[in-house]
């Protein structure tokens, strides 16, 4: 796996997101508490934007039907059931990498 630099640390604060694009995919960032963590931007239900959503502590909500995803693992709290894709992430030399599969 290779790591592409997405953007700079500071880009995301605690509690916040954003979204940036790797190798032709959006990706949505959030930072809980302290810890950047990435997504496919894509519900896995119907595609709408993840980042969109409402951010409740590691929990996003989609705000196409309410669907929620642990950011850390992608997967629904408490049920087994449709996952978001989780990116690896690094946060080194006060810069943002996300994984992408391949070589470099």
């Amino acid at each position: 796996m290779r790591f592409i630099r997405v953007a700079a640390a500071g880009d995301i604060p605690v509690g916040g997101r954003g979204i940036v694009f790797v190798d032709g995919n959006t990706i949505a960032l959030f930072n809980v508490e302290g810890t950047v963590h990435a997504l496919d931007d894509s519900c896995p239900h119907q595609g709408s934007s993840l980042a969109a959503g409402k951010l409740d502590g590691a929990i996003v909500t989609c705000r196409a039907h309410g669907l929620r995803f642990d950011v850390r693992t992608g997967r629904m709290p408490g049920i087994d059931g449709l996952c978001a894709k989780v990116k690896a992430v690094e946060v080194t030399v006060g810069e943002i990498r996300v994984g992408v599969d391949g070589q470099s």
